[in-house]
């Protein structure tokens, strides 16, 4: 019984995590195309991930570091990912239950707790210091870093919605 619920777990948290990031992804377009807000380079992120493995965790400026093969697809597949983890820590934690009777402030509230990832690990392993406070417009990097997993979170509702 406890395999049928983890495998049933895994299966729903790449279900949501992919529809809420899908999401993510279509409301980062709008935002781009709507009011000119522009999105992270998921190649940056490939980058950065590609260089943890020579032991490089954190850069002066990842736009500066070396390029590497198929940076952008290992970003793109790893937003994905990072999305259904994120996705099956909301699971953990609600239960598969919240899928039954989703409500959106738990969705939202998770996708607000998941900006702890960009400002504490990937912005400063970027270069651009804990929550962006090294960019040239720390306060324009938040409210794109907000933007973006508010989408997220709102995602994880609709996804949600979906599969009830």
């Amino acid at each position: 019984m406890l395999l049928n619920d983890g495998v049933a777990l895994i299966r729903d948290a790449i279900i949501l995590g992919i529809g809420a990031t899908v999401f993510m992804d279509i409301w980062a377009l709008v935002l781009w195309h709507v009011f000119g807000v522009p999105s992270l380079d998921y190649a940056l992120v490939g980058r950065w991930i590609g260089h943890l493995r020579h032991g490089t965790w954190i850069h002066p400026s990842i736009i500066r570091a070396e390029p590497l093969r198929y940076e952008r697809s290992a970003g793109w597949i790893a937003h994905y990912l990072i999305g259904i983890v994120f996705a099956g820590g909301l699971l953990l934690i609600c239960g598969r239950e919240w899928l039954l009777q989703p409500d959106f402030p738990t969705a939202l509230i998770t996708g607000l707790v998941t900006l702890v990832a960009p400002f504490f690990i990937l912005q400063p392993g970027m270069g651009a210091g804990i929550a962006a406070s090294k960019t040239p417009h720390p306060n324009k990097a938040l409210m794109r870093s907000l933007l973006a997993h508010t989408g997220f979170g709102v995602g994880l509702y609709i996804a949600a919605l979906l599969l009830s």
